[in-house]
């Protein structure tokens, strides 16, 4: 059975609706937990799939969280062998850092459900299944597109929202992998952020309840393709 090996960086961040198609590749999923466990080199090389999920630190507070030097590691040689590696949110932030790009606070925090405008690179591959769909934005940070990376999402509050350095590698800075069932879990995790931010977590789970469904769907519809096409 192919493996799939996640860096989780809080507990209720995690593969979310991806889980189903990922199963569905044949692929065995683990977690490991970053700054408590250490992540093992060969493990992290050896998996047919890598993912970098989120976190509500910034790549740049490596001063403050010192395991960020070795992870932005692992993600530059998992970059440079080609193999499959999908970086979510703080995973898309590591991977643009990991390739010399600049990441830095965003003009003002996305939180909330939305679109994402794809460009025409996004269009023509596997985010397509996003059109018109909503996904979870949940960031403050933000980064420069690496050099010879296509720019496949945007939005008006961060225009680099995704890119592609090659095939079978992903950043993504938004949240395909959620729906309404663990809402509640980021809405308590990330109280502290929506409190000092003046976010209503109202507004945020009516959403996710409304928008919830045509999210998991297109989520899972995304990461199906992704894998059948450019992960092997």
């Amino acid at each position: 059975m192919k493996r799939c090996v996640a860096i989780q960086h809080v507990a209720f961040e995690n593969l979310g609706v991806f889980v189903q198609p990922i199963e569905e590749a044949g692929f065995a999923i683990s977690y490991v937990q970053a700054g408590v466990v250490p992540i093992e080199p060969e493990l992290w090389k050896d998996a047919d799939l890598a993912v970098v999920l989120g976190g509500p630190i910034g790549v740049y507070q490596d001063d403050l969280y010192p395991f960020l030097a070795d992870e932005k590691a692992l993600v530059a040689t998992r970059l440079a062998s080609g193999r499959p590696l999908l970086g979510i949110c703080l995973g898309a932030q590591l991977m643009a850092s990991a390739l010399d790009a600049a990441v830095y606070p965003g003009t003002a925090k996305e939180i909330g459900w939305g679109q994402v405008d794809l460009t025409p690179a996004g269009l023509s591959g596997p985010l397509a299944e996003l059109t018109a769909a909503p996904v979870l934005h949940w960031h403050g940070d933000t980064y420069d597109l690496p050099r010879g990376c296509d720019l496949l999402a945007s939005t008006p509050i961060t225009p680099h929202q995704a890119f592609r350095p090659g095939p079978g590698q992903l950043a993504l800075q938004f949240h395909a992998e959620m729906d309404a069932a663990m809402m509640e879990t980021w809405l308590v995790g990330h109280c502290c952020e929506l409190g000092v931010s003046g976010f209503d977590p109202r507004t945020i789970r009516d959403d996710a309840r409304n928008l919830g469904t045509q999210a998991r769907n297109a989520g899972v519809a995304f990461m199906r393709r992704w894998l059948a096409e450019e992960v092997h």
